[in-house]
């Protein structure tokens, strides 16, 4: 699901999706576009950011690996 979808969700569903509220998935977000932002080496991703960080919570709320 991409970030245009899930930020159409309520906020207990989008907390249910990835474990955060919107707010925080936001503070999030700025954080890793103020560290991509440093980084002069290396190719651009085509996603944005918020795509990149949304399957990322989605991966770490399910343990998908531990299961």
């Amino acid at each position: 699901m991409r970030y245009e979808k899930a930020g159409d969700l309520k906020e207990s569903d989008f907390k249910r999706l990835c474990g955060v509220k919107k707010e925080t998935f936001v503070t999030m977000c700025e954080v890793v576009k103020a560290a991509l932002s440093q980084e002069t080496r290396g190719r651009k991703s085509g996603l944005a950011v918020e795509d990149q960080v949304l399957p990322t919570l989605g991966y770490w709320r399910e343990y998908r690996t531990m299961f």
